[in-house]
């Protein structure tokens, strides 16, 4: 299959599955749900992630909890064992004053990389014109 294809997505349309490794993304998004949200269990931002997705690449598991990990060393997450309920105990995960900084952070240069994005999209789309111009000729 093409790259910028999937075997999800098949070829009705180009998809950021098969585009290269874009899970940083993941960081911002969960930043994002704990501070509209409040504190959450992994498995509850797992359920919330795939909505919130900056691209329509699969998120699994692993890159969430490795990225919760990841936040909580640099100090922009903390976490919690909560035992209150019935079976094992589970982390709550919390933001910190430093994680909404870093989400302020994350806003800033997302909205840089969508202007380079957008500018890159229409010199393509310029150069598809331009393309087909200089085959008629």
């Amino acid at each position: 299959m093409a790259r910028g294809h999937c075997r999800r997505h098949g070829r009705e349309r180009p998809c950021t599955c098969s585009m290269g490794n874009l899970y940083r993304f993941v960081e911002p998004v969960v930043l994002h749900l704990l501070a509209r949200n409040g504190p959450a269990y992994g498995y509850e931002l797992g359920s919330s992630l795939q909505s919130h997705a900056l691209t329509d690449a699969e998120i699994d598991r692993g890159a969430l909890y490795r990225t919760l990990q990841r936040l909580e060393s640099m100090g922009h997450l903390t976490s919690d064992w909560d035992t209150s309920g019935t079976g094992p105990a589970r982390h709550i995960y919390s933001i910190t004053q430093s994680g909404r900084q870093h989400l302020r952070e994350w806003a800033a240069v997302l909205g840089n990389l969508s202007q380079s994005m957008e500018a890159f999209a229409a010199e393509v789309r310029s150069l598809e014109k331009g393309s087909s111009a200089v085959k008629t000729r």
